[in-house]
């Protein structure tokens, strides 16, 4: 197991006298792409409300690079299901909001985030605003605000949930470029079995409640992956997909 990057040994959360998380462990080495995948209500959320500070374990402990992860101490980037845009603020000042919030002035974090707009295909709509962007335009620069942000890993909670069918696979395929590219340490909870195996080095598939981790799976296919409905993607998704069935019965 790594000491490197981010690392859960045997964490444990409940609340009001029920178990929701019991003894999950699971690292994310630097550079890599993991995935947490799990039955709905297994508490995905409430391990990236304990990974950003939101909650504190009952029980186990948060490593970051080896040491205890401090509480206050901001060492991710948070993307929300929604994209979370402010309506009111052209993109390039919904980009930067992260950077202005930890201290950086507008006009340095514009120079900051303009450079990058061409590379998130955003290039031109600097001054739009959300609303006259596409459902995959916004979860562009939602990303893009969680990236510019330069923390040392991304965590990610179902960010292409809601959008259209074609739009997610667009997207699922667009990242998966831009992380070959970038290679940045991610962490991803996400519902969307195929997602997950596209995407990912490694998948944590969680038990039912109370949540432990039921199987991890490997993906060992080389970025980038082959097309979707390939045969070795199919036999990791129905290996995946076996783990979460048995999980609800």
């Amino acid at each position: 197991m790594s000491t490197a990057g981010l690392e859960m040994r045997g964490v444990s959360k409940g609340f009001d006298g029920n178990t929701v998380l019991h003894d999950i462990s699971l690292f994310v080495r630097p550079g890599e792409f993991v995935s947490i995948v799990g039955p709905s209500g297994a508490g995905k959320s409430t391990i990236l409300n304990l990974l950003t500070g939101a909650l504190e374990p009952d029980g186990g402990e948060i490593l970051f690079d080896g040491s205890p992860l401090i509480p206050g101490r901001h060492r991710f980037a948070f993307m929300p299901q929604r994209d979370a845009l402010m309506p009111w603020r052209r993109v390039i000042d919904n980009t930067t909001l992260g950077l202005e919030v930890s201290g950086m002035s507008r006009s340095a974090a514009r120079d900051k985030v303009r450079p990058l707009f061409a590379e998130f295909g955003l290039n031109g709509f600097e001054f739009h605003y959300p609303a006259q962007l596409s459902g995959g335009m916004r979860q562009r620069a939602a990303l893009l605000r969680t990236v510019v942000q330069g923390k040392p890993i991304l965590l990610l909670d179902e960010p292409f949930g809601a959008l259209d069918a074609l739009t997610r696979t667009r997207m699922q395929r667009w990242l998966a470029e831009m992380w070959t590219r970038h290679r940045w340490t991610v962490l991803l909870i996400t519902h969307d079995v195929r997602e997950a195996t596209l995407l990912s080095d490694r998948v944590y598939v969680l038990s039912a409640r109370p949540a432990q981790v039921d199987r991890t799976i490997q993906v060992s296919l080389t970025h980038p992956r082959p097309p979707t409905g390939s045969a070795a993607l199919a036999a990791i998704e129905s290996e995946i997909l076996q783990t979460l069935f048995k999980a609800e019965v």
